[in-house]
């Protein structure tokens, strides 16, 4: 993802994902729910790193990601607003999933901050993390034209589920949450010009 080269001191690699595990597709798709209540807890960094390794992690030597994009042009990039979180301290941070790697982006608990964008929504404060889509459709422009929103939205939606499916799997719930403003959580994560936030997903541990 880098759009600068971050110092070793503000990269943190992830534990490697596990690629099997003890429930089966049809169940997770069956328990699958939108889930608003969010009791305080901390998650943990392996289940940080797996829940981005579904959405968007590495699978082929290639550089094929878990979910479909047209082109493979990957216009989307994930950040990582943490809370509570074992061994991370609260910021905000980049996913990289050449490396399987948190990228360290600006310090601070942005939750509130955050949560003041959505209209309401304040349960979405109470979460221990929240992972966030954005969107560099120019990627995909180039190749698709005006098609391109039309793809990334797509793909947008293939990562969510896979997010989705990988939260329920861990015993974890999360929600996705696409009324806010634009323009404030661009500027409380500090996004790049050339990218646009299309989705929230808090993450938290089942009651």
């Amino acid at each position: 993802m880098a759009q600068r080269r971050a110092p070793q001191s503000e990269i943190i690699a992830l534990p490697k994902p596990a690629l099997t595990g003890s429930t089966s597709l049809e169940q997770l798709l069956a328990k699958r729910r939108s889930i608003r209540e969010y009791p305080a807890t901390t998650l943990k960094l392996a289940e940080i790193g797996q829940l981005l390794w579904a959405a968007q992690g590495i699978t082929h030597p290639h550089g094929y990601r878990t979910a479909p994009s047209a082109g493979a042009l990957y216009p989307l990039q994930l950040y990582l607003v943490v809370g509570t979180v074992q061994d991370l301290v609260p910021a905000v941070y980049g996913y990289d999933p050449d490396r399987h790697y948190l990228v360290l982006m600006q310090g601070g608990d942005r939750r509130s901050l955050l949560t003041s964008a959505t209209f309401g929504q304040d349960w979405l404060v109470n979460a221990a993390a929240i992972v966030v889509f954005a969107a560099d459709y120019k990627r995909t422009t180039r190749k698709y034209g005006e098609r391109d929103k039309r793809y990334v939205h797509i793909e947008a939606g293939h990562v969510a589920e896979n997010l989705f499916l990988q939260a329920n799997a861990l015993d974890l719930t999360t929600v996705i949450v696409g009324a806010f403003d634009d323009e404030e959580v661009a500027n409380v994560l500090r996004l790049p010009m050339q990218e646009q936030p299309l989705i929230l997903m808090p993450i938290g541990r089942q009651q």
